[in-house]
């Protein structure tokens, strides 16, 4: 689990696992059709059990001529993570990396994926987040749109959501590698065969 604290030490937002990241039957990758998949969640109160879905990421590995990062990202509405608003859907290079956007100003994200809906809960620049390829020690860099944050635990919500697409990079890595140092327990390092 995620999770994310304001400067005052309160817990203001989280990212928890919710299908494990798994290899599909007769592979080594996480495929589409077998998403891993994190719930971003929202503060509501003091407890864990008062936290409130905001956020649902899908992530998986893309065959094709790039090697990529699948995702898709929907806001979770009143009826549940299953009813949820498509927000952003994409592809990014797993060796190199590249930039998560949630961007309803840029044209070309829409034509390129019709599911995704016309943006009724949002405008314009809302979020950037730069993500390392696979295998590499990341520092996610993230921007807000000021206009999307009335508070601190609204940028939290991003920072959760950044940090989740960023580890679904190696969630995603062919289970037949060795994780990187960092995701291992010290006395251990796991291979996945």
């Amino acid at each position: 689990m995620i999770m994310i604290y304001d400067l005052s030490g309160s817990l203001v937002a989280a990212a928890s696992i919710i299908t494990p990241f798994v290899p599909s039957p007769g592979s080594d990758r996480v495929s589409r059709s077998n998403p891993g998949a994190w719930l971003i969640l929202r503060a509501h109160g003091h407890s864990l059990s008062s936290w409130k879905p905001w956020g649902r990421l899908e992530a998986w590995r893309e065959r094709g001529l790039v090697d990529g990062l699948g995702y898709k990202f929907e806001l979770v509405t009143e009826n549940g993570p299953a009813c949820g608003i498509p927000i952003s859907e994409g592809t990014m290079n797993m060796k190199k990396g590249g930039n998560f956007c949630i961007d309803s100003s840029h044209r070309a994200m829409m034509r390129d994926n019709p599911g995704i809906c016309p943006w009724p809960p949002i405008r314009g620049f809302v979020m950037s987040s730069s993500v390392e390829g696979g295998g590499k020690a990341s520092k996610p860099v993230v921007q807000v749109g000021a206009q999307h944050v009335k508070c601190m635990s609204d940028v939290a919500l991003f920072i959760a959501l950044s940090a989740a697409i960023d580890l679904s990079m190696d969630a995603c890595q062919l289970f037949s590698r060795k994780l990187r140092k960092e995701l291992c327990h010290e006395e251990q390092e796991i291979k996945f065969s």
